[in-house]
């Protein structure tokens, strides 16, 4: 059977500052994200499944990306857990529900690896996470690739 590729496109809103960054980015900043997720498998070829013919349902990977990411990033601040941050956190911590502290500076790239471990871990064995794209901006993106790690 022939190994086929699916796309889907997210959007979300979030900010983010790097810490100890030497240039503009060390301020907070937000961004419009757009990211591209591209699963690849066999399509069904089961008769009595009602998936025949398909991958992976748009729908059922939809609900795994907004659960994995999404949903967690979405209107949210994205903040490095490190000793310089520890009073920045508490303080819009007590203010602000979606303070999303990492274990890593959150630029493009290394949150692209954080998305691929999280989507690897849950998506069905039948299919296999391809690549990612990552937007920061219309014009700025970074990418991860399955071959590549």
């Amino acid at each position: 059977m022939a190994k086929i590729r699916l796309t889907k496109e997210f959007t979300f809103e979030s900010a983010h500052a790097l810490d100890g960054y030497d240039g503009l980015c060390r301020e907070i900043h937000g961004h419009s994200y757009r990211l591209f997720v591209t699963i690849k498998g066999e399509p069904v070829c089961d008769e009595g499944n009602p998936k025949l013919g398909m991958v992976m349902d748009f729908g059922d990977l939809k609900r795994i990306v907004n659960r994995e990411i999404v949903e967690r990033l979405d209107h949210s601040f994205v903040l490095r857990n490190s000793e310089q941050n520890v009073e920045l956190q508490s303080v819009l911590g007590a203010k602000f529900q979606k303070v999303v502290v990492v274990d890593y500076q959150p630029t493009c790239e290394n949150m692209l690896a954080d998305f691929a471990s999280r989507l690897q871990r849950a998506l069905p064995e039948h299919v296999e996470l391809y690549s990612l794209r990552l937007h920061e901006t219309a014009t700025s993106y970074a990418e991860w690739y399955s071959d590549d790690n």
